[in-house]
């Protein structure tokens, strides 16, 4: 009993020294298990060449990335992401912020009215994606019943191939743009008085206080949230593949639902996994730019 007790004691003085190394082990090791190694195993399968369920994996080297480079399906994947991205995510920033600075504004019903906003947001992305489909259904849609009855054409939607990317961004930017707006709301909240008050005594105009006042503060948060949602939108998948998985034909293919597709549909892991690290090349530079533009911006 007495040497059980010393040995206890030596391990607790034991553990006391390093508790910069214990503490945190457990939340370390987690990480390592759910992050690390699949990413470690997903480099490994890029340089392999492997169909699910016959064989082992083959190294091949960077025979897959050559591949990429003459696959024309990844070529329009780039392509629909770029169009997709660039058109949602401008225009969720643009209406974000504008919809920010009336927000800001002390108006009667201003809380109930922020609350009924959020609630695209708030809501499950497939379960809108869902709703969405069966609105945009050329034939029983609500959106073309609506199209009609005030005199205008009905319209394909995402059964166009020239409409369905423009249609995929009316739905990500009816979804998302509350999020740009809450965000932007709360940096002009924090925002000081002082350059807005010496304006307006100095006779400037609102645009003029806008343009040069408001915009260059919130600047940094601008930034920063086009930097959040981007994360989510460069690699949409949930309501594209709910709404159309790609279609029609490959109309609205992002690289992110092709890699999804070579890898879960055609059951080939490596070239998969060789799509899946281009399409994080993307994102890291694209957030890399972000994050050198929102150091140079003036801080609020």
């Amino acid at each position: 009993m007495i040497a059980m007790n010393r040995a206890l004691s030596a391990i607790s003085r034991f553990v006391n020294r390093r508790q910069a190394f214990f503490f945190p082990a457990p939340a370390v090791a987690v990480l390592f298990l759910i992050i690390v190694l699949p990413i470690a195993f997903n480099l490994y399968l890029t340089f392999t060449k492997w169909t699910i369920g016959l064989g082992e994996p083959r190294f091949i080297g960077l025979a897959n990335f050559v591949e990429l480079f003459g696959d024309e399906r990844v070529w329009n994947g780039v392509k629909v992401m770029v169009y997709f991205s660039g058109a949602s995510l401008a225009l969720e920033l643009a209406l974000g912020l504008m919809i920010a600075l009336y927000f800001n504004r002390a108006f009667k019903g201003n809380e109930l009215v922020q609350a009924i906003y959020i609630i695209p947001f708030a809501a499950t992305p497939v379960a809108v994606a869902l709703i969405w489909r069966i609105m945009l259904n050329p034939e029983i849609g609500v959106l073309n019943y609506l199209l009609t009855s005030v005199g205008l054409p009905p319209s394909l939607w995402v059964s166009s191939a020239q409409a369905v990317v423009p249609t995929l961004v009316m739905v990500d930017v009816w979804k998302w743009t509350p999020m740009i707006t809450l965000i932007v709301l709360a940096g002009l909240k924090s925002l000081p008085q002082d350059p807005f008050e010496a304006a307006r005594i100095d006779g400037a105009n609102a645009l003029q206080i806008f343009w040069y006042i408001t915009l260059p503060l919130i600047r940094p948060v601008l930034i920063a949230a086009l930097m959040l949602r981007s994360l989510d939108n460069l690699k949409e998948f949930d309501m594209i593949y709910t709404i159309t998985q790609g279609g029609p034909g490959i109309a609205s293919e992002t690289l992110y639902l092709y890699s999804y597709n070579v890898g879960f549909s055609f059951f080939k892991a490596g070239y998969g996994s060789a799509l899946m690290v281009v399409v994080f090349m993307i994102v890291l530079v694209f957030n890399v730019v972000m994050n050198r533009l929102r150091r140079d911006a003036p801080a609020v």
